[in-house]
Order: C-alpha cells, then structure tokens, then sequence
C-alpha cells in the first residue's frame, strides 16, 4: 500500500475549525511536499477550485495547476496528482501544460479527473455548468482527445464536446505509455466511464468492508473491456493519538457541527451536483471527503490495523488530510508509517 495525502491548498479540511494553523500560502505547501517525500509519503494530491471548498467562497485557495508546475521543480520522488476539471480545461491544451510538467517533474504528474460539481463556482467563473449525465459525456470525449494527442502523432477528433485536427504535441509525456488517470464517482455513469477509460478508481472515505464491495464492482467492469487491471485508492481523515480516548475527544471536536460555518454554504449544491451511493450528514460533511468513515481513528495500532483491512479488501493507495497537516503528517509517518515499514520482513 502506498501513501499520499491532499494538499491542503484551501487553508485545511475542518469545516467546524476556523483556524487550523495552515496557511494557505506557497511557502508552506512547499515545506510540506519536500518534508512529506523525506519521511515517507509517496503522493500529494492537488484539488482544483477556483474557490474554498472549505472554509467559504471568500477564503484564499491555491491554483493547482501553477502549485504542480512548481513543486515539480523542488521535489525529487513523490508523486504528483493534480485534479483536473474537463469543463475547466480544452483536453488538448490541457495535455500540452501536462506534458511539460511531466518533463519538469521526470515523469511523476498524475491526473485526477473530476466532473465538477459546483454550479456557483462555474458561473463566477464564466464556465458553463451542465447536468451530471451531460458532464460525464463531456469527460468522455475529453479523456479521448487527452489520450490521442499524448499518443499519437498528427492526431485528429471530432466529436459532440471538442474538435482537433491534425494534432502535433511535442514532447509527448516523459511517462508511458501515459500519464496515469485517476477518478471517482459513484454514478453509474461514472462507474462505466471509468472502467473504460481511466487507470485507477479513487472512493470517498467508507470502512473497508463497503470499499471492497465497490472494488469487486468496477473490477467486473473493467474485466468486459480486456484492459489491464485498475489501481484503487481511498480517502481517510487520520487521528492518531497516544490513546483511544483522546483521538475520540479529537473527533468530537472537530465534528461538533457550527452550521453557520461559512464551509457549509455549498452543502446543498454539492449534494445536488453528484449522484452517491449513501446519505451524508452535516457531521460527515464537516470533514472534507467523508473522510472519517474509513475509521482511521484511534492509537497508532488501531489505525495500522484498519490499514491492514484496506489493503486485504484490494486498495493500493490511501489518500490521507491531517490537521495541523504538517504536526500531523509527521505523527503518521512517525507511528503508523515507520512502524509498518518495520514489519516488513525480507525474505530469507
């Protein structure tokens, strides 16, 4: 099992907790980035919205485009993701900014492709805001061209969404025979479009035994299309704490829901701009990505054990947030990561 973490670009995760002692700056997600490949991370992902998901519309957050290109330059191993939004971004031009950081980094950009949801933020924005069916056929097609242009020379396409011809993209990416691309949803119809056209599955916090089950499902999915197996990863929000008791008292903290958090005002659109599998309640949505639900609670034993069931029920890579992210991201390397690691043991 691999590690990774979110980039905390907007300033933390805690909708509850107006002040989580992380900056939105630079600076410090740089600190962070080099820090986490020193200690054992193995992946950052870096969201992509033009505004604060977390802590309100008028909060600051960091472009994750122009954040990647630079870590690439001062990082050495870990990999980079970066979300990236086809409504937000013309497939070919998108490959070309991709390509270049690929080069940048040798060869560790990944991409995380995501339909949008944020009806407010497209308008701010002057983009275009469809219904969900719609944006996952756009995806499609976008996933196409993004494809063909790394691929292909002199590539062309012509489709309901995007048009290119004659396509010349040069370099092609230093990765092959692509970048990888991830996804998730729990739509049907992002189910089937990621089984057909992406690499690897990413869930929303859940306990390991209803992550095994969707990863039974879009195994069987992907089998119907002879494509190499998918890579799966989940998300999890991680208290680590010297005892039961106390990571317990840290849950109630940060869960203890303030509806007039300024977090809260795109609940409503958020729920009606994704089609998911569970009900999710304000105390869920207090913590970015459902992130509590994968039980990623308690001593560093505890936690190494729900680890241990992830992995058993088939996930490859587990997407952590933290806060304070750098105190907490140090803990979970410290307790849960070396010790892992340490139980490893060679073969004779």
């Amino acid at each position: 099992m691999r590690f990774g973490y979110w980039l905390p670009v907007f300033g933390g995760w805690l909708r509850n907790v107006e002040n989580e002692k992380m900056e939105t700056s630079w600076a410090y997600v740089k600190k962070l980035a080099q820090r986490s490949e020193q200690i054992g991370f193995d992946l950052t992902l870096i969201a992509e919205l033009n505004l604060n998901d977390i802590k309100g519309v008028e909060a600051p957050s960091l472009d994750a485009w122009s954040t990647a290109a630079a870590l690439a330059a001062v990082t050495e191993r870990i990999e980079l993701m970066v979300a990236v939004r086809p409504t937000f971004h013309l497939p070919a031009l998108l490959a070309k900014q991709a390509a270049n950081i690929d080069h940048i980094s040798n060869g560790r950009l990944t991409l995380n492709v995501v339909s949008s949801w944020w009806a407010d933020e497209a308008r701010k924005y002057g983009v275009t805001f469809e219904q969900h069916d719609d944006r996952y056929a756009r995806t499609s097609e976008w996933l196409d061209v993004l494809d063909g242009v790394w691929k292909q020379d002199h590539f062309s396409y012509s489709g309901k969404y995007y048009r290119v011809e004659d396509n010349v993209l040069e370099p092609k990416p230093v990765a092959k025979p692509r970048p990888t691309l991830y996804a998730g949803g729990e739509s049907p119809a992002a189910k089937e479009l990621i089984a057909e056209k992406c690499d690897a599955y990413l869930m929303h916090g859940d306990p390991p035994e209803n992550v095994g089950k969707k990863i039974a499902d879009l195994r069987e999915r992907r089998a119907k299309h002879k494509l190499p197996p998918l890579k799966f990863g989940v998300a999890g929000y991680a208290v680590v704490r010297e005892t039961e008791r106390e990571a317990q008292d840290e849950v109630r903290r940060i869960t203890d829901v303030q509806q007039s958090a300024a977090g809260y005002a795109n609940y409503q659109q958020w729920l009606a701009g994704t089609q998911l599998e569970q009900r999710v309640s304000l105390e869920d949505y207090s913590v970015s990505n459902r992130g509590l639900r994968s039980g990623l609670v308690g001593t560093a034993e505890q936690v190494a054990e729900q680890l241990a069931k992830f992995e058993a029920a088939g996930v490859d890579l587990v997407l952590l947030q933290f806060s304070p992210q750098h105190e907490e991201m140090e803990r979970f390397a410290r307790t849960v990561i070396r010790q892992r690691n340490s139980s490893v043991v060679a073969p004779a």
